[in-house]
């Protein structure tokens, strides 16, 4: 026998769970904050930089209100309350080192020796994402239960 699935839209699922629950979208959306916010916090006590301006430069926030900047591992969402980290243009070249190379521009035909790579991005997103996903389901279930006229 064949399962048979209908793949719902961002949209129509939205749809669905607002008919359902309409808090249920600005629990989530409140949820999705916190968790960006902790996520970038988790990610600057990692950072390799001690001086600290690398370190106040990763921040938690709301997509709309950065729509110039690049989040972290990522391409912008059309989600309106989607939330991401974001730093300075290094973290890439922190994360995943460099090759050694010869310069061009001011300091042409010298060579750089490279940096090794400092991963404190990605590992620690991966050991937080379990957490992170959680707090937004729970907020979630909890509007729907609310909703339900549960707990």
């Amino acid at each position: 026998m064949a399962f048979k699935t209908k793949i719902l839209g961002r949209e129509a699922l939205s749809r669905k769970l607002n008919a359902l629950a309409p808090a249920a979208e600005a629990a989530a959306a409140k949820a999705k904050i916190d968790v960006a916010k902790e996520a970038a916090s988790l990610i600057a006590a990692k950072a390799p930089h001690k001086s600290g301006d690398y370190r106040r430069s990763i921040k938690g926030e709301r997509q709309a209100d950065n729509p110039t900047k690049q989040p972290i591992g990522g391409v912008p969402s059309k989600d309106p309350d989607a939330t991401a980290v974001y730093a300075e243009y290094i973290w890439h070249f922190l994360e995943f080192g460099t090759k050694p190379h010869v310069n061009k521009g001011q300091f042409a035909g010298t060579q750089h020796p490279g940096t090794a790579a400092q991963p404190h991005v990605f590992p620690t997103w991966r050991a937080f994402r379990p957490k992170a996903l959680r707090k937004v389901r729970n907020a979630l279930n909890k509007a729907v239960r609310q909703a339900m006229g549960k707990r």
